[in-house]
C-alpha cells in the first residue's frame, strides 16, 4: 500500500516585501488586518527574511498608503478642545489614533527600507508594527463608540515627515523616530491620563486604560530604537550622545521640552547621562 503523500509546504515569502505591501495599503481596517497577518506568518515560520534584499517601493503608489481622510495641515492648525467636552474627548482619541497609524507606518517602513542588517532587527520592527496596529484598533474601535470614527478630525504629517528625512540613514531613523518623536508619548500620556481621570466620564476612564496599554507597550517600542541606535552607532565606532546630537541638529528635530517621564525614560533603555543632556538641552531652549 502507497505511503500517502505529505502535503508539500507552501514557498516562504519575503518578509521586507510583504512589510512593503502593508506599508502601501490605504484602507485603516485592511492595514490593520495585513500587518497582524504579516506577523503571525512570521511567528509561524512562513516568511523568509532576506537582508540582503534591496527592494523598491513603486513609484506609481503612494507611500505609505493612505485613507483619503483626515485631512493633514500643519501641526499648529490643529485645533485643541477639551476633553471636558464629547466632541473634545473625541477629538483627543482622534489624535492618539492617527499617532498610532503612522506608527504602523514607521516600524513598516523601517522592516522594509534599510537592508542589511540583522534578522533580530526585521523581526522587532515587525512585532512594533503588530502591537501600534492593535493600538490603533482599540483607539478607533472607542471613537466609533462614541460616534465618531478615524478621518473625521483633521491631523498633521510630522511623524511621517521626520521619517522621510531619515530614509537614507537607518541610524538617523533610530536616533530620531523612535527615541526623539515616539519617545515623547512617554513624556506626555501621564498627564494625558490626569486629565481624562479628572474628566471622570466611562468614555474617559476607558481611554485611560487604553493609553496604560499603549504606554507598557511603547516603552518596549522606544527600547527597540535604543537597541538598534546603539547597535549601529558600535558597527561605525561612533559616540551615541554626540552623534544624537548632530543627528537632531542635520534633521532638524523638535526640541523636546519637559517634564521628562525619566522612569518610562530609564525602562526605555536612555542612560542617565542621555536623561540629564535632555534636561539640560530643554533648559537652554
Amino acid at each position: 500500500m502507497q505511503a500517502p503523500a505529505h502535503p508539500t509546504p507552501p514557498p516562504l515569502t519575503s518578509l521586507r516585501a510583504r512589510a512593503l505591501g502593508a506599508l502601501c495599503t490605504a484602507d485603516p481596517g485592511a492595514k490593520v488586518a495585513a500587518t497582524h497577518a504579516l506577523f503571525g506568518s512570521q511567528q509561524a515560520g512562513r516568511l523568509r527574511i532576506d537582508p540582503t534584499e534591496h527592494l523598491q517601493a513603486d513609484a506609481t503608489a503612494p507611500l505609505p498608503g493612505r485613507p483619503a481622510r483626515p485631512l493633514l495641515v500643519a501641526p499648529v492648525d490643529v485645533p485643541q478642545r477639551s476633553p471636558f467636552t464629547p466632541e473634545g474627548l473625541a477629538m483627543l482619541l482622534h489624535a492618539v489614533a492617527h499617532i498610532e497609524f503612522n506608527a504602523i507606518d514607521l516600524a513598516l517602513d523601517a522592516v522594509w527600507r534599510f537592508p542589511d542588517m540583522p534578522a533580530d532587527y526585521y523581526t522587532d520592527w515587525l512585532r512594533v508594527a503588530h502591537e501600534e496596529a492593535t493600538h490603533f484598533h482599540l483607539l478607533r474601535t472607542h471613537l466609533q463608540s462614541l460616534g465618531h470614527d478615524y478621518g473625521d478630525f483633521v491631523a498633521h504629517n510630522s511623524l511621517w515627515e521626520m521619517c522621510l528625512r531619515t530614509q537614507h540613514d537607518a541610524t538617523a531613523r533610530m536616533a530620531l523616530v523612535p527615541r526623539t518623536m515616539e519617545a515623547r508619548g512617554l513624556d506626555a500620556t501621564p498627564p494625558m491620563q490626569a486629565r481624562l481621570r479628572k474628566v471622570g466620564t466611562p468614555a474617559a476612564l476607558r481611554a485611560v486604560e487604553i493609553l496604560d496599554v499603549i504606554l507598557r507597550d511603547e516603552i518596549g517600542h522606544v527600547a527597540v530604537g535604543n537597541r538598534w541606535y546603539g547597535w549601529l552607532c558600535a558597527q561605525q565606532d561612533i559616540e551615541p550622545l554626540g552623534h544624537y546630537r548632530r543627528l537632531a541638529r542635520a534633521h532638524s528635530a523638535p526640541r523636546l521640552r519637559p517634564p521628562f517621564n525619566d522612569t518610562a525614560r530609564l525602562a526605555a533603555g536612555f542612560s542617565q547621562p542621555e536623561l540629564d543632556d535632555l534636561l539640560a538641552a530643554a533648559s537652554r531652549s
